[in-house]
């Protein structure tokens, strides 16, 4: 596994730039590049993405096998040490309790025990914010993390017309 999807990167897609309806093109590469072992999420955001309401909601419940599970010690290691560092942090509490509490910790943590990158659509913030950002964390446990567009630059994608 080279990429793991945050839960953002799919809201973004079919919400603004490659919604269902405009570019399934969009949704067909993931899946090809899911069935490929390129790609994949886990349980968590699979989770998260179902308590929508909408057309991603269904295309999520026709794809279990993409969203992987995330309970091996390793990363369950992993995941304490994140815990750790963001509850020893100057973060705002509100904000630090909805990243733990959600599948961010998590899908850091699969990513470091996979050596994949996250991609997420957050950005780094600058050191003093008091925000808990998943690139800000990604970078201090030395995960890569990509936006969408790097990622499917990365993996080569193209949506071409046919003439």
């Amino acid at each position: 596994m080279n990429y793991l999807l945050d839960a953002n990167t799919y809201i973004e897609a079919k919400n603004r730039y490659y919604g269902m309806d405009i570019c399934p093109a969009y949704w067909e590469w993931l899946d090809k590049k899911f069935d490929e072992g390129f790609v994949a999420s886990i349980e968590f955001v699979g989770r998260e993405l179902k308590a929508g309401n909408d057309e991603l909601v269904d295309w999520v419940k026709h794809r279990p096998q993409h969203f992987i599970k995330y309970d091996d010690s390793a990363t369950q290691e992993a995941f304490v040490e994140i815990a750790n560092y963001v509850v020893s942090g100057d973060y705002n509490s509100g904000n630090r309790d909805n990243f733990l509490a959600g599948a961010d910790p998590w899908i850091i943590a699969k990513a470091k025990t996979l050596g994949a990158s996250v991609v997420t659509h957050e950005a780094v913030l600058s050191p003093a914010t008091k925000k808990v950002k998943v690139p800000n964390i990604c970078k201090y446990f030395d995960v890569s993390c990509v936006d969408t567009f790097s990622f499917m630059r990365q993996l080569q994608a193209k949506f071409v017309l046919g003439a």
